[in-house]
């Protein structure tokens, strides 16, 4: 018997919590560990990730239909590294300071799995809407992920949410901060906390699903 075609709501929320590239498929782990320091940092991330995995998600699909088999992988990377330039043009003519602090992150986009990942699995096999669908609710996973991490990190090494650039609201006492949390090692923590925290609602979930069937 043939699997049912997935609806577009379904499509576009498998990203949120079932399938989230951060805590479930453990894609595009640099940035995840490496610009989670700040909230802001997070949210420009997350941005460019939702910028390029749309956009390219549509493009691939809608020429996906010309695109011999044994040249995909490349044209894939093309596509990709072309949204990905557009967006450093654009976050360093209006955002430069946001641009400075991603560095060299930003330009690794580029090579972010889940970005050809759900070229090749997705966009590839399906129509554009279904496409901006799955890019659209795949990268708010990821920028979920990714700004979660960052909140507690933030908020409980520095004691403190940065907002805009300087403006940053001071929510806990210097005395009561984890100043390990805003090193490199703290993401790590941080991250394999919120693993553990995941898939145990998951799990749950599934347990209490199949105790109903049965």
């Amino acid at each position: 018997m043939a699997r049912k075609p997935k609806s577009l709501k379904e499509v576009f929320t498998a990203g949120f919590f079932k399938q989230n590239p951060t805590f479930v498929q453990f894609l595009g782990m640099c940035p995840t560990l490496a610009v989670t320091g700040s909230v802001e940092n997070a949210l420009g991330m997350g941005a460019g990730v939702i910028f390029v995995l749309v956009l390219s998600n549509l493009i691939i699909s809608l020429i996906r239909d010309f695109v011999p088999n044994e040249v995909r992988i490349p044209i894939y990377i093309v596509v990709i590294a072309s949204l990905v330039t557009v967006l450093e043009m654009l976050m360093n003519a209006f955002v430069p300071d946001l641009a400075a602090s991603l560095g060299t992150f930003l330009s690794l986009i580029v090579v972010n799995c889940l970005i050809l990942g759900r070229a090749e699995a997705f966009a590839s096999k399906n129509g554009p809407v279904k496409s901006m669908a799955d890019g659209l609710g795949m990268a708010l996973g990821f920028t979920g992920g990714i700004v979660l991490i960052a909140f507690f990190r933030e908020l409980l090494g520095s004691g403190s949410i940065t907002i805009w650039g300087d403006l940053a609201l001071q929510l806990i006492p210097e005395t009561y901060q984890i100043s390990i949390l805003v090193a490199p090692a703290g993401a790590f923590l941080v991250f394999g906390i919120l693993v553990a925290q995941v898939n145990k609602i998951r799990f749950n979930k599934e347990d209490k699903q199949q105790q109903e069937v049965a």
